[in-house]
């Protein structure tokens, strides 16, 4: 039998390329239970699918009743009836994901985007709620984000809605991992960081020696070490991150004039190492955007952190099953 404090909660899976976290989330969007499993490098989705299944059942089972759904965010494209079409860091493709889960947990479950679910957390939970137009950009290691337009979350006729990583702000600007050039991601990504900081040092070893004292190689700099120079006051990791900010700025005021939203949640590991670029890029965007687009508009930081992609994935699916 189910404790008292299960009812109405849903599961929320957060898949990503290292490991699987899967939770048991209530209504206000609390995490009532949490476990972590490895997701393997290279494995076969049936294998992971596998695992996910065998937890499920090992730690909720038939405690949770089977109208409960499951929520699942994958990173990685997913189509309308919940297949996965193509997850890179998984090397997935043309995967039947809420088929396969739904079929063998005998319960409803529902498939999106892990940025989408995040977006949905940070909508319904943190730092968006109360408002029905918002747009999320999670900084991190790559760049993605997600829509919520008129109380609804957007996807896109293929899934891909809110790939602001890959909106172009310098034409024929630097190479993106997606094969463009000029990508948002391809400027304020972790990546991208640690690239421009290298190429920094390489230029003026003088200004760059904090940096690279830090570092131990100027092949080893990465985003955090410059976050760690910028904490120490370093000039040169202070021009990097001010740059940042004046690139999504850019990306910012677009996204703007093309979206509309009262409120922009920004999050991500690159967002939450220099909180102070929020109020940064809302005073550079404010004056850039079109007026009627900023009246009222909100820019604020995150508020759900790591856990957002499971708690969206559990509030996406009982909300949808709930009608």
């Amino acid at each position: 039998m189910a404790p008292a404090r299960w009812v109405g909660a849903s599961l929320g899976v957060d898949l990503g390329g290292t490991k699987v976290a899967l939770g048991l989330v209530d209504a206000a969007g609390r995490i009532l239970e949490q476990e972590r499993i490895p997701t393997g490098a290279s494995r076969p989705a049936r294998e992971v699918i596998n695992d996910i299944v065998a937890q499920v059942e090992q730690r909720w089972g038939t405690r949770l009743p089977s109208d409960r759904p499951l929520g699942i965010g994958v990173p990685g494209q997913v189509r309308r009836d919940g297949s996965v079409a193509f997850a890179p860091n998984l090397s997935w493709r043309d995967v039947p994901l809420r088929t396969e889960l739904a079929g063998r947990l005998g319960r409803p479950v529902e498939v999106l985007n892990d940025v989408q679910a995040a977006t949905y957390a940070e909508w319904r939970h943190g730092a968006g709620r109360g408002v029905d137009d918002v747009v999320c950009l999670f900084v991190g290691t790559g760049v993605g984000g997600g829509i919520v337009a008129d109380g609804h979350l957007y996807h896109g006729v293929h899934g891909t809605a809110g790939e602001f990583g890959h909106m172009t702000i310098q034409h024929h600007g630097r190479p993106c991992h997606c094969t463009n050039t000029g990508c948002l991601e391809a400027y304020v990504g972790g990546w991208a960081i640690a690239a421009r900081a290298q190429e920094a040092v390489a230029g003026d070893r003088r200004r760059g020696q904090t940096i690279l004292a830090l570092a131990g190689a100027p092949a080893a700099i990465t985003s955090e070490t410059v976050e760690r120079a910028y904490l120490a006051g370093d000039a040169l990791a202070r021009e990097l991150v001010d740059a940042t900010s004046d690139y999504l700025a850019d990306g910012l005021v677009s996204i703007v004039n093309a979206v509309n939203p009262s409120t922009i949640v920004l999050g991500g590991g690159v967002m939450q190492g220099y909180p102070s670029m929020v109020p940064e890029v809302e005073r550079a965007v404010r004056p850039r955007a079109l007026a009627a687009a900023v009246d009222g508009l909100r820019i604020v930081p995150a508020e759900l952190g790591g856990s957002s992609g499971l708690v969206g994935a559990a509030a996406f699916a009982r909300e949808r099953v709930e009608g």
